[in-house]
Parts: C-alpha cells; sequence; structure tokens
C-alpha cells in the first residue's frame, strides 16, 4: 500500500470535514424523487472494471422514474476507510447521465459514521452539494465501539456513540431481519434521515427500495459485461 498516497487520501478527508453541512435542508413533505446509488467490481485480464447505477425512485408512489450507469476501469487501490477515492469518479460520471433532480442520494455505504466522518455518501454529499443519506448493510467498527442491537421490532433502532458523539443509527427495518446502518451525508440531519429511509422500506427488502433497485441493477450490468 502506498503510505504517501494514503496520507493525502486521510489529509483530504479531515479538510472536508469543515466543509460537511449539519443544517437540515430537507422538508419531507416536498420530496419528490429520491436517488439510489450503488456500486460493483469485477476483473478481466487483471484489469479492474466498476459499474455505478443510480436509480430514480418517486419518493410517494415508489415508481422507477429511470435509471442510468456508467461503467469504467477502476485506477484507486482499496484503501480502508477511504473508499470514496474509489467511487465517488465513477458515481459523478453517472450522475451527468441524469434527465432528473433528485432531492436526496441514498447511497449503499457509510457517512458520517466513519472513523473521519468521511464516508461516500459525505464525500459525495459535499461534492455534489445535495442532501444525502449513508445506509449500510455491515458495521464498520469505529474505535473498537460495538453497535447496540435493537430490538426485533419493526423500525426499533439503537444510536452509534462513539467518543460521546452520535455517529449514526442502527435500524431494524423488519422483524427478525439484519438491522441496517444509517448516517447523514450531507444537508441533513438524522431524524429526517431516518424519517426519510422509513418511508422507502417496502415489504420486500430490509433495505430501502432506492439502493435495494441499484444494487439489483449492479448485479445485472456485472454479469452481461464481465
Amino acid at each position: 500500500m502506498d503510505d504517501d498516497l494514503v496520507k493525502r487520501y486521510i489529509d483530504i478527508q479531515i479538510a472536508m470535514q469543515g466543509k460537511i453541512i449539519y443544517r437540515n435542508y430537507v422538508n419531507i413533505w416536498d420530496i419528490t424523487l429520491v436517488a439510489g446509488v450503488d456500486l460493483a467490481y469485477w476483473k478481466e485480464n487483471e484489469i479492474e472494471y466498476a459499474v455505478c447505477c443510480i436509480v430514480v425512485v418517486d419518493y410517494n408512489t415508489k415508481d422507477i422514474v429511470e435509471s442510468k450507469y456508467c461503467i469504467d476501469k477502476v485506477v484507486t487501490p482499496y484503501i480502508p476507510g477511504c473508499l470514496a477515492f474509489r467511487e465517488v469518479p465513477l458515481f459523478l460520471k453517472t450522475k451527468c447521465l441524469l434527465n432528473n433532480v433528485p432531492d436526496i442520494y441514498f447511497f449503499d455505504g457509510n457517512g458520517y459514521l466513519h472513523p473521519r466522518h468521511m464516508g461516500i455518501a459525505t464525500q459525495a454529499g459535499i461534492l455534489i452539494d445535495m442532501p444525502s443519506i449513508g445506509i449500510a448493510k455491515s458495521y464498520y467498527k469505529i474505535n473498537n465501539v460495538d453497535f447496540p442491537m435493537p430490538l426485533n421490532e419493526k423500525f426499533a433502532f439503537n444510536d452509534i456513540v462513539i467518543n460521546g458523539e452520535v455517529y449514526g443509527r442502527v435500524l431494524r427495518t423488519q422483524l427478525n431481519v439484519k438491522p441496517i446502518f444509517i448516517s447523514m451525508g450531507n444537508k441533513i440531519d438524522l431524524e429526517t434521515a431516518m424519517c426519510v429511509v422509513e418511508n422507502m422500506i417496502t415489504k420486500d427488502s430490509h433495505i430501502p427500495l432506492p439502493t435495494r433497485l441499484a444494487d439489483i441493477m449492479t448485479h445485472k450490468i456485472r454479469k452481461k459485461f464481465s
């Protein structure tokens, strides 16, 4: 691993912390479109490729409004805690293909729930200056702090507190399913993020509809091109 590259990425993340907008810019009554973002990877002749899929969903009807994808070679190495540097460039290319302007972006990954509060949802949310939410399926342990498991009830949750600060929230979206991990990205507070996420949960999955659809699409595209 290139130590100089790791240091540069971490320095950038620390510098970007001052650009996080904590003020809530989302009125849940005015939301019309939510975008789900996910990426998938594969290798071909030792060359790594990735596809980014964005699916835009109507917040009220849950209908798909549009879906776009973009494929490119991956040139940035995987560095724990710096995943956004691999994924954001392809996300930005894919975002340019959208015909609609989503009110919020859901990212399959973390936001504020990150050692430097710079998961992909936050880093990308700052760059596009839009409200964003991190929704992770697995827990990224920080400072050796475990998450408090919520009750086995629909929409039961617990805050994830590290060093006296709330980094995110663990949410059980359905009965008898694994919880997911919610954190603000940018321009939204945790309470509003929770409300929006809960509204996008359907009976078909324990993850919100926009990121579920993006995840399904990435698997289809990867299977087609890999």
